[in-house]
């Protein structure tokens, strides 16, 4: 590849006929955002500079990245980044990838922030990823304060990173624990919403899952046990100790188990409402509980 001359528009249809050839059901989206990673250029900017050659440097992170993209990793993953909701977010190997559908339960918690009382509303997030939810309810409420947890090394050192460089490191705290487990006592009771993106795939599906995800994400973030709920559960046992009156409970779940998780809920009492939203595709997703005065 580097022997030849490539332009941009040369390589970008090369590496779509490739990716297409690997099954690729992108092929032609995934091409631009290599295209782009490896050159700096915007969608916009490629499309204006067809002609333009590609450097030495440029061609081997675009060959690096289509080999990469050619044996099934996920492009988050090979560019090191994706856009979420009006921010942009560092993504690694062995932290969970942000999908669309999570944007709706950053809405639910959001409305959660905007009924708080409190002129600093607070939000407890449990299992925090990448930072994607966290940054986001800070960027868009400059007067909420997030605190949030997750097990994983990994996951917090991502998590702190995409705060910091989004400017947001003094209103996300991200801790290292077990769910609640490293949070302050005096927190306690505090926190206007709970919000998790736990994981919550059933086991016996995971196995069925594209290779592009259960091949190359974290297992610690997407098993959720025999029936998807092992971690919710928990989550639900610590949700009264943790929100304050009224406070909001907002979890992400599977189609197939958020309405027994909606049944947990009830069962358990002291909430004052529990519903059930669907997702962008109209696929039950998103349980929001409120509890009680």
């Amino acid at each position: 590849m580097a022997d030849e001359l490539w332009t941009v528009q040369r390589i970008l249809d090369w590496t779509c006929g490739y990716l297409e050839r690997k099954g690729d059901e992108h092929p032609r989206l995934s091409a631009e955002w290599l295209l782009c990673s490896a050159t700096g250029l915007s969608r916009v900017e490629v499309y204006m500079n067809f002609d333009r050659p590609l450097m030495g440097e440029e061609l081997d992170l675009m060959r690096e990245g289509v080999r990469r993209r050619g044996a099934g990793e996920p492009l988050q993953y090979v560019t090191g980044e994706m856009p979420f909701r009006h921010i942009i977010l560092r993504c690694e190997r062995d932290v969970l990838i942000p999908r669309p559908e999570t944007e709706i339960l950053v809405d639910a918690a959001l409305e959660g922030v905007d009924a708080a009382v409190r002129s600093t509303p607070r939000v407890l997030e449990i299992g925090v990823g990448t930072g994607c939810i966290a940054c986001s309810i800070a960027a868009e409420r400059k007067d909420a304060i997030v605190v949030a947890t997750d097990i994983s090394p990994v996951a917090v050192r991502l998590a702190r990173r995409n705060a910091d460089v989004l400017g947001l490191g003094g209103r996300v705290d991200v801790v290292e624990c077990d769910l609640v487990s490293g949070v302050s006592d005096a927190m306690m009771g505090s926190f206007d919403v709970l919000v998790s993106n736990p994981p919550y795939i059933p086991s016996d599906v995971v196995p069925l899952l594209p290779i592009e995800v259960r091949g190359f994400e974290p297992g610690l973030a997407l098993d959720g046990g025999d029936d998807g709920l092992d971690v919710f559960r928990r989550i639900l046992e610590v949700a009264p100790r943790v929100l304050a009156s009224r406070g909001m409970l907002c979890v992400e779940l599977f189609e197939e188990n958020v309405h027994l998780a909606a049944e947990l809920v009830r069962a358990q009492g002291g909430w004052a409402n529990v519903e059930v939203r669907d997702d962008l595709t109209h696929r039950p997703r998103v349980l929001v509980a409120k509890r009680k005065a």
